[in-house]
């Protein structure tokens, strides 16, 4: 049983800062029935490729589960926090037991190894991985770097993904389905609701590539208003005071500018969302 016990090990150091080891390590996993364990309810995967999971069945078959699933017992069974793809790729091959790390824990320690696990194992679309580094920064008050520093990935690769998130909600629903690619939903960021929708109809229709696409959004942004308004488009100077902004306070802020002024938006998303940006901003002092 040395490979579960490395890797266990392995994804172990990339939670110390979250998640308390409460049982011993290298703790000798247990068979336990499939039908006494219960889904993660804190799963941020919202789909699986039926095609992975039959091959990963196939396997199953043949050698049996390799690496246990982690649990943590329940008053009537075990609550799965890591395995899902395996849990149901055994039952495909018709298992009825499968090997498992028994381990009590929180309910924001579970969410944060399925967060960290499925982002490690690369199991996560873009906009999967988006929403569970937001969950990360408002269940944990975590920054962009804590989170980097967590699921082993550069800050800006963080960021990036977290502004998939000031996409209008069809792109994203696009960029999950696999319409788009990250790639093309980075491009669109900034630009308005009705002109993303336009656009993603656009690269889905014409097949368009990122650098098309980066090149279409350009020539868009650079096209004279034919408003008169008051408001003063975003120069590359204010888009870095944006990013600046957000990265400072770890949620979406933008910046608009008039003739005379201007305004800043902070936005927040949970109550809990709304402390954490009040103690930063007041520096804790109410």
């Amino acid at each position: 049983m040395a490979p579960p016990v490395e890797r266990h090990t392995a994804l172990g150091r990339g939670l110390g800062a979250l998640i308390p080891q409460t049982s011993p390590a290298g703790a000798a996993p247990v068979e336990i029935p499939i039908s006494r364990i219960k889904g993660n309810p804190y799963q941020p995967r919202q789909r699986v490729e039926q095609q992975a999971l039959e091959r990963l069945a196939a396997s199953i078959a043949v050698h049996g589960v390799l690496q246990p699933v982690l649990v943590t017992e329940t008053l009537d069974g075990y609550q799965l926090v890591a395995g899902e793809r395996r849990v149901r790729a055994a039952q495909i091959a018709g298992l009825d037991r499968v090997p498992a790390i028994v381990r009590q824990m929180a309910a924001k320690d579970q969410l944060a190894i399925a967060i960290v696990e499925n982002v490690q194992r690369a199991d996560l679309n873009a906009m999967e991985e988006a929403h569970a580094y937001r969950q990360l920064a408002d269940e944990f008050n975590l920054t962009q770097e804590e989170i980097a520093a967590r699921v082993g990935k550069a800050r800006p690769t963080i960021a990036n993904t977290l502004r998939l998130l000031e996409l209008e909600q069809s792109v994203q629903d696009a960029l999950g389905d696999g319409n788009i690619t990250e790639g093309h939903g980075r491009a669109l960021v900034g630009s308005t609701p009705a002109v993303q929708r336009q656009l993603v109809e656009a690269i889905v229709a014409r097949s368009l590539s990122v650098r098309q696409t980066e090149e279409l959004v350009r020539r868009l942004r650079d096209r004279p208003a034919r408003s008169t308004g008051p408001a003063a488009p975003v120069d590359g100077e204010m888009e870095r005071v944006e990013a600046d902004l957000r990265q400072a306070l770890g949620t979406k802020v933008s910046v608009a500018r008039s003739r005379k002024g201007g305004r800043i938006v902070i936005e927040y998303y949970s109550d809990e969302e709304f402390a954490r940006l009040f103690d930063r901003l007041t520096g804790g002092n109410a």
